[in-house]
């Protein structure tokens, strides 16, 4: 190949190249111009402008009642196991199992002719020496009279003197051996010393049972008790509360569905802090007329220790938890979002909590929706449960004139 060939071709590459360059730089300032400037021009005009709709409520101010919870066990306020005092046959029981018995009902029959064997020979005893008791006296009087005194040796009158003064003691013990045997008469009828439930009974009728032998367990419903851990940290707040006057008592079930009965007061507090634990006991009594809590049942216990007055509540929802702690969007007049940190304190039921720090009553919340949001952004107050309106023709045409040919904002070819 000649010398002017090579010339020829090597120009040729260098055109060609040239020609590569100025089309790879000239496709790069395309894109620049075109889709990118056309996404930052459409920025502000499009989605990321838009109103978000969220859930807005006001800040309420409203008393807000301080609880202690904990859980709790109902215990009887007395339990007695009935037993007999004197032994012998068991010849009947007067009440049935689960029933409500008042105090000085008759429960149970003992045999009672041992017993009532046991009096009469008493009473016959004493009636023995009343009659000797008689003619001593009788005779001590003749005695001692002043046509008799003067026959009669000062030996024989001390002798007639004593000896009534011996019958008298002798009827004195046999009134004691009748009272005796008339206790141990009445304790063959077995009686409720309490008012209560009458539960499962131990024996049957027609057993031989001795003194102290269990017949039935009687526990008394009206009123009740239940027994409840506090942590220490509550101590102080439970005591101003009972120096305040009475603390009231909520029973719950165990889910906390529903309230069983909201009449208990707090009846005592105990006298030492468990260091296993680092709780305290308390005691709440309840009239319980309905018998609403049975002994050894679970109830969560619900204590009001005081009322906070005008607190600022709002929906738990509301507060979001960020690096910096808690925090809530507020609303305002342009209805752009600001954000701001608060502090919580007591939960108000099962959906709303009180803010200590950071908000006032009346301010308006961000409760729903919240997650799409910064600070500045634009909103759609709506109202709880209600959903944003449909979009309108207008705002459908502006909205495809937005995103341009094939579905693209800004319509820059790309």
């Amino acid at each position: 190949m000649s010398r002017f060939w090579k010339i020829v071709l090597l120009v040729i590459a260098v055109l060609v190249v040239g020609l590569i360059g100025l089309r790879v730089l000239g496709g790069g300032k395309n894109k620049a111009g075109g889709p990118a400037a056309a996404a930052e021009a459409g920025k502000d005009g499009g989605r990321d402008s838009a109103p978000v709709p969220v859930t807005v409520v006001d800040a309420a101010r409203q008393d807000v009642p301080v609880y202690a919870s904990a859980l709790g066990t109902v215990s009887a306020m007395n339990t007695v196991t009935v037993s007999p005092q004197v032994g012998g046959q068991l010849i009947s029981l007067n009440f049935k199992e689960g029933q409500e018995v008042k105090q000085g009902d008759v429960l149970a029959q003992i045999d009672p002719r041992t017993a009532q064997a046991s009096y009469d020979e008493a009473a016959a005893a004493k009636r023995q020496n009343q009659a000797l008791l008689a003619t001593a006296r009788s005779n001590y009087a003749r005695s001692n009279s002043p046509e008799y005194r003067q026959y009669v040796a000062k030996t024989d009158l001390d002798t007639q003197r004593n000896q009534v003064a011996q019958y008298e003691s002798t009827v004195a013990a046999n009134e004691a051996s009748m009272r005796a045997a008339q206790v141990q008469l009445q304790y063959t009828k077995v009686t409720a010393p309490i008012s209560g439930i009458a539960g499962i009974r131990a024996v049957d009728a027609g057993n031989v049972v001795s003194a102290g032998t269990a017949l039935v367990t009687l526990t008394q419903v009206h009123p009740i008790h239940i027994v409840f851990n506090l942590p220490e940290r509550q101590l102080p707040d439970v005591r101003q509360a009972q120096q305040a006057g009475p603390v009231t008592i909520a029973a719950l079930d165990r889910n906390d569905a529903h309230v069983l009965t909201d009449g208990g007061k707090l009846d005592v507090v105990d006298n030492q802090i468990s260091s296993d634990s680092g709780t305290f006991r308390a005691r709440a009594l309840f009239d319980n007329t309905d018998n609403t809590l049975w002994p050894g049942q679970f109830v969560n216990v619900r204590m009001q220790l005081r009322t906070i007055s005008g607190g600022v509540v709002i929906p738990t929802q509301a507060v979001m938890r960020g690096p910096d702690g808690e925090y809530v969007y507020v609303v305002q007049a342009d209805n752009t979002v600001a954000m701001q940190t608060v502090k919580s304190g007591v939960e108000v039921g099962d959906s709303h909590v009180q803010i200590t720090e950071g908000l006032k009553g009346g301010e308006r919340v961000v409760s729903e929706g919240q997650f799409r949001l910064k600070p500045g952004s634009k909103v759609t107050a709506l109202k709880p449960g209600e959903t944003p309106a449909a979009p309108t023709e207008a705002e459908l045409k502006a909205a495809a004139q937005q995103q341009g040919p094939g579905g693209r904002r800004g319509g820059g070819p790309r």
